[in-house]
């Protein structure tokens, strides 16, 4: 059992942690693995912009249609070294009800297995709870073991599974 990583900490990303953050997206890409919780297109992203649309997409703004409000967060260590992405969805349309749920997370491929995930979901739920969420709707993909592990140790509740999505519910009363 992974011990929590109190040395982690999720927050809105700045300016101060562009290269952080840069460096992190770079090795998502040359890994070619999946980043759920960070969205941006490889193709000329410039940083300035992806800070400015994060706001915006808090706010509800210029947002793609069938998206919704979103917090957009990344994890970071104590030497502000970037560990991940977290999106929290501020509430649920019917794509997210059956396939997204309310939190989109992923771990830099360089630090998984260190109980990095399990603490970001841990704090991106108390966010959750702060915004007014009282039930939180986590999924993940029935082939994805550690996720479903992060998920049941902040106490996911399986609803039920939906074209090969895990759909569980995390009471933040």
């Amino acid at each position: 059992k992974l011990e929590r990583r109190n040395n982690m900490i999720l927050r809105r990303p700045s300016q101060t942690d562009k290269e952080a953050i840069l460096e992190m997206m770079a090795e998502f890409e040359r890994e070619q693995s999946a980043h759920d919780g960070g969205f941006w297109n490889p193709d000329n992203f410039v940083y300035e912009e992806w800070l400015e649309e994060n706001i915006q997409a808090e706010a509800g703004l210029n947002i793609p249609e069938n998206w919704v409000p979103a917090i957009q967060l990344v994890s970071f260590d104590e030497a502000d070294h970037a560990l991940g992405f977290l999106n929290l969805r501020l509430r649920l349309n019917d794509y997210l009800l059956e396939k997204g749920g309310h939190i989109g997370y992923s771990i830099r491929p360089s630090e998984r297995g260190k109980g990095y995930a399990k603490e970001a979901l841990h704090q991106g739920l108390q966010v959750a709870k702060e915004k007014n969420i009282h039930r939180a709707l986590l999924t993940c993909s029935i082939k994805n073991p550690a996720s479903r592990a992060v998920i049941l140790a902040n106490g996911g509740q399986l609803e039920d599974i939906r074209h090969e999505t895990e759909r569980y519910w995390i009471d933040l009363e």
